[in-house]
């Protein structure tokens, strides 16, 4: 099967790969779906060197992460450098600003944004990429800026990318097209879900089939010039594979492969 831009996030099928047994079985369902390339997060505490074997045996790309535990980016970033080689995977990301920095307030949005230049600098001279992954409380507003700017405008734009969930930007009242056009150049990876109305509150769906609007937001990601779609549904209302393949299906549909 000819390798495709779009990977399955494996958070969404965490549940189902927590051991080696069951996470070899899930990345199988996965390649069956019709994914060739994975992001690693949420999985349970296997050997580095056993999922690169499983990915391997299925000739799956791992093509970024989250690092977990999220300490090791500032505890034991040579470890994390390690891992990413062995992978073959040249994109890292955190997946949320830790809470230390998130209770400091406006301050904390500054510290992290400072903290996380030093760590992608590292992570740079390694020959990887270092990105991060919003939700929506980064969109609080402190003035005229919301938290969100302040990481990407106080970050030094060769060291820390950005890796736009569409989901949580919309969730938090802004535009997912538009961050996605300020980050062009910067983000290597974008996570996409959407999002519809269930019972009177937001709630995640399978790609397509919410409220978002794809068009504009795939155009603006081949504007910025993204490498990775990663699909991800943190909570889903059907089986979580089934939801994978709804939104692998969907985005093919709208010509992304």
């Amino acid at each position: 099967m000819t390798k495709s831009v779009l990977a399955a996030q494996l958070y969404t099928i965490r549940e189902y790969t927590q051991t080696p047994q069951d996470l070899a079985t899930s990345l199988k369902r996965i390649r069956d779906i019709g994914y060739t390339a994975v992001q690693i997060s949420g999985i349970g505490p296997i050997p580095d060197a056993e999922v690169k074997a499983m990915v391997d045996d299925l000739d799956l790309t791992i093509c970024n992460t989250h690092v977990r535990p999220t300490e090791a980016l500032w505890t034991d970033l040579d470890a994390v450098i390690a891992q990413h080689r062995l992978w073959g995977c040249r994109h890292v990301a955190i997946g949320s600003m830790p809470a230390s920095f998130r209770q400091e307030g406006e301050a904390g949005f500054r510290r992290f944004a400072e903290e996380a230049s030093r760590i992608g600098e590292e992570l740079h001279r390694a020959g990887l990429t270092f990105s991060y992954h919003n939700h929506s409380f980064e969109l609080v507003r402190f003035g005229r800026r919301t938290g969100l700017d302040i990481i990407f405008e106080e970050s030094d734009p060769r060291y820390l990318q950005a890796e736009i969930d569409t989901y949580w930007v919309q969730h938090g009242g802004a535009d997912p097209a538009a961050w996605i056009r300020r980050m062009a150049g910067r983000m290597p990876v974008v996570h996409l879900k959407d999002m519809v109305i269930v019972d009177g509150e937001q709630a995640m769906a399978e790609i397509g089939e919410g409220n978002l609007n794809w068009p504009a937001i795939l155009q603006a990601c081949r504007e910025a010039g993204v490498e990775w779609y990663a699909i991800e549904q943190d909570v889903c209302r059907r089986d979580p594979f089934e939801s994978l393949k709804i939104s692998l299906d969907n985005l093919r549909e709208m010509g992304l492969y």
